[in-house]
C-alpha cells in the first residue's frame, strides 16, 4: 500500500490487513481540524499502526511524538518512518507492547493532543480511555481524538473529561474529548 503524509512524504506500510492506517481524509481533516496547535505540541499516537499520524505530527512541528504499538512488525516500520521525517531538535519514543501495560509508563508525562486508533472490535475504547484519564496523561488544555467505526460507537463516559466535538467521514467516525473546564459555571 502506498501512504504519503504532509509535504508529499512517502511511509513505508506493513503488507497485509496486521494494520489499518488512518485514511488520508481522516488525517487530512484532523490536522486541519488542529492546525494551530501542532507546532511544539506534545503527541501521544496509541496503537499507532504505521505510525503515519505521529509521523503527520513531526512533520508539521510537534515537539515530542510518543507512540504505542504491540505489533514487533509495526515497530520496526513506524521507526523507520519518524526518523525518516523527524528533524533537528524533535524527539519521538516508540514503547512496543500492549496499550495498557505502556500508559502506566507515562506516568507523570502530559500530551497536548492523544490519537487513539484501535483495531474498531478490540474492546480497548473504554478501558485505554479510563486508563489515560487515570494517569492524568491529557494536558489540562489538550484534547484526545477517538477514532471508531462511524456504526458501533457508545461514547465513553469519562467523568473529568466532555465530548466537545464528534465528526464523521463515511465509516469512519471521530469523537474528540478535552478536559472539563470547572471555571465555566
Amino acid at each position: 500500500m502506498s501512504l504519503r503524509i504532509y509535504g508529499n512524504r512517502p511511509l513505508k506500510t506493513l503488507p497485509g490487513k496486521e494494520t489499518r492506517p488512518t485514511s488520508a481524509r481522516v488525517r487530512e481533516a484532523i490536522f486541519n481540524i488542529w492546525q494551530n496547535t501542532i507546532v511544539g505540541c506534545r503527541w501521544l499516537d496509541v496503537c499507532a499502526g504505521t505510525g503515519s499520524m505521529g509521523a503527520e505530527a513531526l512533520c508539521r512541528g510537534a515537539d515530542l511524538v510518543v507512540g504505542i504499538e504491540q505489533s514487533s512488525r509495526a515497530c520496526v516500520i513506524i521507526q523507520q518512518n519518524w526518523q525518516l521525517v523527524a528533524s533537528g531538535e524533535q524527539k519521538f519514543q516508540l514503547l512496543r507492547g500492549n496499550v495498557l501495560q505502556c500508559l502506566p509508563k507515562l506516568k507523570g508525562q502530559q500530551f497536548d493532543k492523544i490519537y487513539f486508533d484501535p483495531p474498531y472490535a478490540s474492546g480497548l475504547y473504554q478501558p485505554t480511555l479510563e486508563a489515560i484519564a487515570h494517569y492524568q496523561l491529557l494536558d489540562s488544555t489538550g484534547e484526545i481524538a477517538v477514532e471508531h467505526s462511524s456504526q458501533e460507537w457508545t461514547p465513553i463516559d469519562i467523568p473529568s473529561w466532555e465530548i466537545c466535538r464528534e465528526k464523521l467521514y463515511g465509516n469512519t467516525a471521530v469523537t474528540f474529548y478535552k478536559t472539563v473546564n470547572e471555571d465555566r459555571e
